[in-house]
């Protein structure tokens, strides 16, 4: 399935995604910068704050004037009077005098209204699009850095998968040797057949594991390139190796402190908490008395010819009062939604504050785990090569057999495999923690 969704995005990519001209070779950091300025999940991320931006038009709209012009014509012929009740006592040459006819009426207007007072709704409402519109750029910033942990994540993945096939060609260049020699010392007589079979056995046990390890590549660049929006086969290598500084920031709380000013999901929501205050007094206002001026200009006449004679010109003034003495309890309700979600959005803070904690002890742990694991492989690799040197030369003279040899070449292989996977944790390790307390991970 996964793989079904990264071909159909590939097909889908625009022409400009997949220019030949892009380069091949990128450090870790022009792979997040392109991603950033690519991938569709940011891209939607600024829109929506585009969108707010015109939500604060709309709100601000509401404390405007508004200024309308409207024009009419009609014609009509109305038989109200026809229709009355005492129509029929009337002389026929009185109803014959006073027969509706079919007339024009043609009028044209300017309204003006204005709100005079609206009990702090329209400034609260104006504050509650500002505030989100201030959160719809932390949307942004979360998008971004969360994106930029997953490149990372598969430009190490990237890193190591290439580095484990490289491991795996050196194992089995190694044994295809020891292959080599073994024929050589059954053709001159000093060497068993069983001593070739084994080789060549353990010689073509690793081409298994060199197909699994292609293919390894190939999955780890195309998920790198899905989410630098190339084409899934691009060529795309990394530059930039595993991260080998070592981390010397072990305060917890000092981490903390950090990411619960730096993380853009912990700001949002404290944003959040703000808006939530803001509509409960939105919601209070509901049931305070707001006023309006509204008033008109226009003519209405007859004949076209009227319609510039200020004789038949019709206007109005006036100021309305609007007091809610009785709403249903809807005001009532609206407070105590408002007041439930101040309270889910707080204790939705508390928890995620909580979260970050528990999220940097962990990467604090895994780090630690990772340095360790990297400083014994360190270790194990030199007495590895040590030993595997001993045995080929125990087997020139007939001293260990191909058993020896090929134990000796797993040992050396584990132990250069535990290493790179040390140091392919510690560096995803260190992206995580850097992630985890809002800053760039790939520093």
């Amino acid at each position: 399935m996964k793989a079904r969704l990264l071909l159909i995005l590939a097909i889908s990519l625009p022409a400009a995604a997949q220019a030949p001209g892009e380069r091949e070779t990128v450090t870790i950091e022009e792979a997040v910068r392109l991603a950033v300025a690519r991938y569709p999940d940011v891209a939607k991320a600024r829109a929506a704050a585009e969108g707010l931006k015109g939500r604060i038009r709309e709100v601000r709209a509401q404390a405007l004037p508004d200024e309308r012009v409207t024009a009419n014509g009609n014609r009509f012929r109305d038989p109200s009077f026809l229709n009355s009740s005492g129509i029929d006592k009337f002389p026929p040459e009185f109803k014959d005098a006073i027969m509706p006819v079919a007339v024009n009426a043609f009028d044209y207007s300017i309204t003006f209204k204005q709100p005079l007072y609206t009990a702090g709704k329209v400034g609260t409402a104006l504050r509650i699009a500002s505030i989100e519109s201030e959160g719809a750029q932390l949307d942004v910033d979360r998008s971004q850095q969360d994106l930029a942990l997953q490149v990372v994540r598969a430009a190490y993945a990237l890193l190591w998968a290439e580095r484990s096939r490289t491991l795996v060609a050196e194992t089995r260049e190694q044994r295809r040797l020891h292959a080599e020699m073994a024929r050589a010392r059954f053709a001159n007589g000093v060497a068993t057949e069983v001593d070739v079979l084994r080789s060549e056995v353990a010689l073509a046990n690793l081409t298994p594991e060199l197909v699994r390890a292609d293919n390894a590549i190939r999955q780890a660049r195309a998920q790198l390139n899905y989410y630098l929006v190339r084409p899934l086969d691009f060529a795309t290598t990394i530059s930039t190796g595993f991260q080998e500084k070592s981390w010397d920031q072990w305060d917890l709380e000092a981490l903390a402190q950090q990411a619960l000013r730096s993380r853009p999901e912990v700001q949002r929501l404290r944003i959040a908490e703000r808006s939530a205050e803001s509509q409960i007094q939105l919601a209070k206002a509901e049931s305070k008395m707001s006023a309006d001026f509204s008033s008109s200009y226009g003519l209405v006449a007859r004949f076209p010819k009227n319609l510039v004679d200020p004789l038949f010109a019709r206007w109005s003034l006036g100021v309305s009062f609007t007091l809610p003495v009785f709403d249903g309890f809807r005001r009532s309700g609206l407070v105590t939604q408002a007041t439930a979600n101040q309270r889910t959005v707080r204790l939705e803070r508390e928890n995620v504050e909580q979260q970050v904690r528990l999220g940097l002890q962990q990467a604090l742990d895994e780090i630690k785990a990772a340095s360790e694991t990297v400083t014994a492989a360190q270790g194990t690799i030199a007495q590895a090569e040590k030993v595997l040197a001993m045995m080929q030369s125990n087997y020139r003279y007939g001293a260990a057999t191909t058993l020896d040899i090929v134990d000796a070449q797993t040992s050396l292989s584990e132990a250069r495999t535990n290493l790179l996977r040390g140091m392919y944790d510690y560096s995803v390790a260190r992206a995580n923690l850097l992630w985890t307390a809002g800053r760039n991970p790939w520093e």
